[in-house]
């Protein structure tokens, strides 16, 4: 099945653009190819960050948070550190 798809236009700068004819030359790729994969694993990555912020702070207003001190003690313990 073929994934439907739109069109995004942006503007590059002249050095990012002929990185990019570079770098699409040398693998064979589209350079659309290339900058559809670079924003798609961009946009996972930034939605991962915010995804674990939300999480961290429905923990905190649920309480479930340690103090700096306790972790900072596990950590020391965990990795045989001195005090």
């Amino acid at each position: 099945m073929v994934e439907a798809t739109t069109t995004l236009t942006l503007r590059l700068d002249r050095a990012l653009k002929a990185d990019l004819d570079r770098l699409a030359g040398e693998t064979h790729r589209s350079k659309s190819y290339l900058a559809a994969q670079a924003i798609k694993d961009f946009v996972a990555d930034e939605l991962q960050i915010i995804d674990g912020i939300k999480q961290a702070q429905a923990e905190a207003r649920a309480g479930q948070v340690e103090s700096h001190d306790a972790v900072m003690a596990g950590l020391f313990k965990r990795f045989n550190l001195a005090d």
